[in-house]
């Protein structure tokens, strides 16, 4: 799966525009990568939200136990990629239809993150439970919100484009091409509001993620680190 985000909706994390000016390398804009993504996968969907949003995903080469998903309702996108565990038990505290799936649930629960305030964010991502990473995209409020769980047992990645978009993907050699060091791995355990302020983890809210800048042979331009958490949320 594949979402760019321009500078107007996504202010650049400082950390990896940091890291792709101290190290440079070879980068590709977000219309190229997009390309990319086409060309090394058949089947792609891609959905264009605006003027600075564009989503894509396929199913090509998808694990069975942590398939892709889209969906869009109300003006909200989202890209899904795991399964969750407690699917059942969140679809009746929703009161979601017994056929809706997991791109559907993280969609109501953005809504309920949204529309109730001040509802925690941690409270709404750690209710979930199971293997997943997804990008959602709000057009109605321009607002984006992405997490992975606190096992980063869905890969997601993040990086810069040449012409400074973001970009979130499952497929970090896609990624390599198009953002060069300005690149990491998305932390585990943690989410990305831009509503909310930018990256924060869901297990331990308060604490302050620092980003540890890479060994020059690294692909990554930094590993982001919860503070006060033992191991390094990359």
């Amino acid at each position: 799966m594949l979402g760019i985000f321009s500078r107007a909706i996504v202010s650049l994390p400082e950390e990896l525009v940091a890291a792709g000016s101290i190290t440079p390398s070879p980068k590709t804009t977000g219309a190229a990568l997009v390309n990319k993504f086409v060309e090394k996968n058949p089947s792609v969907v891609t959905v264009q939200v605006g003027d600075y949003v564009q989503l894509a995903y396929t199913h090509h080469k998808e694990s069975p136990l942590r398939p892709r998903s889209f969906g869009a309702k109300d003006e909200i996108f989202c890209l899904f990629q795991g399964s969750l565990d407690n699917l059942g038990s969140l679809k009746q505290q929703y009161g979601l239809a017994k056929n809706a799936n997991e791109v559907l649930l993280v969609i109501e629960a953005y809504k309920t993150l949204r529309d109730r305030a001040p509802y925690p964010a941690n409270h709404v991502v750690a209710h979930l439970s199971g293997d997943f990473a997804f990008v959602v995209f709000d057009k109605s409020t321009s607002t984006l919100f992405v997490a992975s769980d606190q096992e980063g047992k869905v890969p997601l990645y993040w990086g810069i484009t040449a012409d400074g978009y973001v970009a979130f993907a499952d497929d970090v050699e896609l990624l390599k091409g198009a953002c060069g060091k300005s690149l990491a791995s998305f932390p585990q355990g943690c989410f990305y509001s831009t509503a909310l302020g930018g990256l924060r983890s869901f297990e331990n809210p308060k604490n302050k993620i620092t980003a540890i800048p890479a060994k020059e042979e690294e692909i990554w331009g930094a590993t982001f680190k919860v503070e006060g958490a033992t191991v390094l949320a990359d």
